[in-house]
């Protein structure tokens, strides 16, 4: 079987399992995405070997699965150390009306994603080559962004520092992480208590591999306040 048909077979198989329905122009661009970014892995390392025979589940499915705890009316969102484009490619796959900015300070990583992006002709998002803290960066994009995202880069605390000056006065960073965030969570709330106006931990479980979440795949949801 060509391994784009395969992605989407798995791609219907765990969105369907959970009841969720994207179009299937949606789940094709999603499986195009993940044959491009096995096919340039090989010449560049966006995600790890022994993740490739997993990329739909442990990379394309759970990126999109975040748009399942987007707040309303979020319009534009920063994808913090995006790599090989997660989850900002699939969450701008999802949510064609929001626009987006893909960053990472890595410039074949970022080179890779340009690509994705114009393969899979999306107009909703830009990826950029830099560094989120840099003055440069900060000028151009300061209070722009209602929703930050990132998988698992750096710890909460340092999301925060990074997201203050580019958010608007309301904004959310959503985070995928893994393990006990307990210690994390603490430390990030103690130091930017005065933003946090609601701070929730959702188990990401999911059928039919994940079911009592065992993976222990958790999704950080703060809301903020400048």
């Amino acid at each position: 079987m060509d391994p784009q048909e395969q992605y989407l077979r798995e791609l219907k198989q765990f969105f369907w399992e959970n009841s969720l329905n994207p179009d299937i122009y949606q789940l094709e661009r999603l499986a195009h995405f993940a044959s491009l970014v096995v096919e340039k892995n090989k010449d560049v390392n966006l995600i790890s070997r022994r993740d490739v025979e997993k990329i739909i589940e442990n990379h394309v499915f759970i990126s999109s699965l975040i748009t399942e705890y987007l707040p309303d009316k979020v319009n534009k969102f920063l994808d913090i150390g995006t790599g090989g484009g997660f989850p900002g490619i699939p969450l701008a796959i999802m949510k064609p009306l929001m626009r987006g900015v893909l960053v990472d300070s890595t410039t074949k990583k970022i080179n890779a994603v340009q690509e994705f992006i114009v393969n899979l002709k999306l107009s909703n998002v830009i990826a950029e080559n830099d560094r989120v803290e840099s003055e440069e960066f900060i000028k151009k994009h300061e209070n722009s962004f209602d929703l930050v995202v990132s998988r698992a880069t750096v710890p909460v605390i340092i999301l925060f520092r990074y997201a203050l000056p580019l958010i608007k006065e309301k904004a959310y960073i959503i985070a995928i992480k893994g393990g006990d965030l307990s210690e994390e969570m603490k430390k990030a709330e103690m130091k930017y208590k005065a933003y946090i106006k609601k701070s929730t931990v959702f188990e990401l479980a999911y059928k039919p591999t994940n079911i009592r979440n065992k993976k222990k795949k958790k999704l950080v949801l703060l809301e903020l306040t400048k």
